[in-house]
């Protein structure tokens, strides 16, 4: 008997043991800095298993430009996030995931805006900038998306992005106008992310048909 319960005490513990390490990247981030002379970025990701529990990390840069007649905007940046999913797939043996989170996010950043402000007697033209070197920005996600083994390491996947709580710090030339990783400053507001990765293994995926 005695032996009998040190058994499953141990398989317990095994199952909570990683079987493996997802590394991958954003291909989104890498086709928007590629067609769109405003932007630049990219970031990466990565996920290890905990039983049906996954942590999960993010690293990215993001910088923009925009301009006008009137005036030129321009910000540049890194951001990560790190949170746990759970995924709501049950007893599949290769570990595809449909899934639920959060993450906790923070970036810092720099960011210029040039305005031109015109005399209204002489018609002359002024240009005035507003700068925050040296910017901060915390701001929590609920997460969703699904992860799929494609072949042998090879996964894709997508993950859907509700970010809010956005709060900024160090900005004393003016009010944030986008946040790295964030986006427009102007409320809650959605992400989209279309992943590749390479899971690197740690341990043999084993059947989970017998966990309840």
């Amino acid at each position: 008997m005695v032996s009998a319960q040190k058994k499953k005490i141990d398989t317990v513990k095994v199952n909570y043991f990683p079987t493996g390490i997802r590394l991958g990247t954003d291909l989104l981030s890498i086709i928007k800095a590629g067609v769109d002379p405003d932007y630049k970025g990219w970031e990466v990701n990565a996920d290890v298993d905990v039983s049906k529990y996954y942590v999960a990390v993010d690293y990215g840069t993001w910088g923009k430009t925009a301009s006008s007649d009137a005036r030129q905007y321009q910000n540049d940046g890194k951001y990560w996030r790190a949170g746990v999913d759970i995924n709501l797939l049950k007893k599949d043996p290769d570990k595809n995931m449909f899934f639920f989170g959060a993450r906790y996010a923070s970036g810092t950043f720099w960011e210029r805006l040039t305005t031109s402000i015109t005399d209204p007697v002489y018609g002359n033209k002024n240009f005035v900038s507003y700068y925050n070197p040296n910017a901060t920005a915390h701001w929590v996600e609920i997460v969703t998306g699904l992860k799929v083994k494609i072949w042998k390491e090879f996964w894709m996947g997508y993950t859907a992005r509700y970010k809010f709580s956005l709060s900024t710090d160090n900005t004393p030339g003016m009010i944030p106008a986008d946040v790295p990783g964030y986006g427009r400053n102007d409320g809650a507001t959605w992400g989209f992310n279309y992943q590749i990765f390479w899971r690197i293994p740690i341990r043999k995926i084993k059947s989970t048909f017998s966990e309840k």
